[in-house]
């Protein structure tokens, strides 16, 4: 079987590990973790880095940051991964989530600014405070009209930069756009840390109430007397050692990534039965975090039998995010009622994506290829 992924940790992982257990700081108190956080901002133009356990906990204290209050509502896209949902919803908050755009998957921005309108010019909507934006697989949503109605009616912006490491938005980098950003550092994303996140900011008073929430918001003064409840979302020093050495060659990393991505592209784009996303916008290069591809309607399958086929072939896959207008558990919430955004609704069910990892080599790729090729003949 081709692993759908496969990290590569061939740099200064095992030195900067050794370095951990040698000297005994393995917690979260150890000098990586700052080192970290230090180095991530820095790569994205941000003042304050907060590093955390995961990515899901990155987006946790970035909405509970904001101090918002129930029944606040938040936009975000339909089409993304649960936790940007998740988030909202434990802060008390509500998603309003928006349908993609056809072409690139992300959030349709028109729509966005649609959304916005009706609910704050004709409905006098005032529980709107926030738009979540989640970049997704590879190219970025399009920030400057996010950015400018955000500014026209005083929203907050939270970037859910968490596949985008090394990306840029017309010559900004991803991850530092907004009043706050978060990052995963899953073992599928370009930088890894095995599980870890972090929350990025440039406002002071953000940053140091993440902080606080980050670690069970401790006093200074009165360690162990609480006025409020936070978290414990702190990262270790190891996981730290490990992202510091894989932010060092970041440069690579995306340079690898999105050759992968150009030479799938190259092979595939002739192929009848598939939508590729394009390899860029007037705004972006794609950096293919992943490489998706989507069903065209004349073909006889979904998504759910091309990976059925696909495995029987030895080729890993993982089917897109599934809306979440269409979760079970947000129903149950008596959320989305009767909503229907039908572009991610049929790449959800018509999409998948396929082996790109960092340790994906030519003939892998290659074998993928005609694996593909090969799936759509059998239409």
């Amino acid at each position: 079987m081709i692993p759908v992924n496969e990290p590569l940790l061939d740099g200064n992982e095992k030195k900067y590990l050794n370095e951990c257990i040698d000297t005994g700081w393995i917690s979260s108190e150890g000098p990586f973790v700052k080192r970290f956080e230090q180095a991530m901002a820095e790569s994205v133009g941000r003042r304050h880095g907060i590093a955390v356990c995961n990515g899901t906990a990155a987006l946790e204290l970035a909405v509970a940051s904001l101090g918002l209050a129930p029944g606040d509502e938040i936009l975000m896209p339909t089409f993304t991964i649960i936790s940007c949902a998740a988030a909202i919803v434990r802060c008390g908050c509500v998603p309003v989530v928006i349908d993609s755009d056809p072409l690139t998957w992300n959030m349709d921005v028109e729509r966005l600014r649609e959304k916005v309108e009706e609910e704050i010019d004709r409905k006098g909507n005032r529980k709107l405070k926030a738009i979540m934006v989640a970049h997704i697989y590879g190219l970025p949503v399009d920030m400057d009209p996010v950015l400018e109605l955000a500014e026209k009616y005083g929203l907050k912006v939270i970037e859910d930069a968490a596949q985008m490491h090394g990306q840029t938005y017309r010559g900004r980098r991803c991850g530092g756009i907004g009043d706050l950003s978060t990052f995963s550092f899953y073992p599928n994303k370009h930088i890894t840390t095995g599980e870890g996140g972090m929350t990025l900011t440039d406002d002071d008073h953000l940053a140091e109430r993440c902080r606080s929430l980050r670690d069970l918001c401790f006093q200074p003064q009165k360690r162990f007397v609480h006025d409020e409840l936070g978290y414990n979302f702190r990262m270790t020093n190891m996981q730290a050692a490990l992202g510091v050495a894989q932010l060092e060659r970041l440069d690579e990393i995306a340079l690898r990534k999105r050759r992968m991505g150009n030479r799938y592209t190259d092979l595939l784009e002739e192929v009848e039965g598939l939508e590729l996303m394009p390899r860029r916008t007037d705004y972006a290069e794609n950096i293919y975090w992943v490489f998706g591809v989507v069903l065209k309607d004349e073909v006889p399958f979904d998504a759910k039998e091309a990976i059925r086929r696909l495995a029987a072939a030895g080729i890993g896959t993982r089917p897109f995010f599934w809306p979440m207008h269409e979760q079970p558990v947000f129903h149950a919430m008596g959320l989305f009622q009767g909503e229907r955004h039908p572009v991610a609704e049929r790449i959800a069910r018509r999409g998948f994506y396929v082996p790109s990892g960092m340790a994906l080599t030519e003939e892998q790729l290659v074998t993928v290829v005609g694996a593909l090729k090969e799936l759509l003949r059998q239409t």
